[in-house]
């Protein structure tokens, strides 16, 4: 344990180091310093909790297996092969592509008539159109 603590504390002393040099030029010593301790501080812990994490790691018995990779294992030349070939439906595309023949019978060939919608000034009174000159005016 002591071996790692000398790894912490070095990492926390560089963390102290960067901190202190970056800040020392723009601020007064003791608030350089001040950050330079909280530096310390924080890498110190990130490198104590990266330590436990990797010792945690090392520590979990690599023996350890599921009850249903037991299962997989017995049937380990299941899902090994994958067939990529596609049918042939060439007939019914051509199907597809043919065009049916449509009967004249069917439906007689009429022309689009819509509604007109839009009434030309031909069409209304004088009076309707000076009551829209007035409102529009209005506005």
């Amino acid at each position: 344990m002591t071996g790692k603590l000398r790894y912490y504390f070095l990492l926390g002393f560089i963390g102290f180091l960067i901190s202190f040099a970056a800040s020392a030029g723009n601020n007064l010593f003791m608030t350089s310093f001040i950050r330079g301790l909280i530096s310390f501080a924080v890498w110190f812990l990130l490198a104590f909790a990266g330590g436990w994490m990797l010792s945690f790691l090392k520590e979990m018995p690599s023996g350890n297996s599921l009850e249903g990779e037991d299962e997989f294992a017995s049937e380990e030349g299941k899902g090994g092969n994958l067939d990529l070939t596609t049918p042939d439906e060439s007939e019914e595309l051509n199907d597809l592509l043919k065009p049916e023949p449509a009967s004249a019978e069917d439906a007689p060939f009429a022309p689009l008539n819509p509604p007109k919608l839009v009434k030309t000034p031909d069409d209304k009174d004088p009076e309707e159109l000076a009551k829209i000159v007035r409102h529009l005016t209005e506005q």
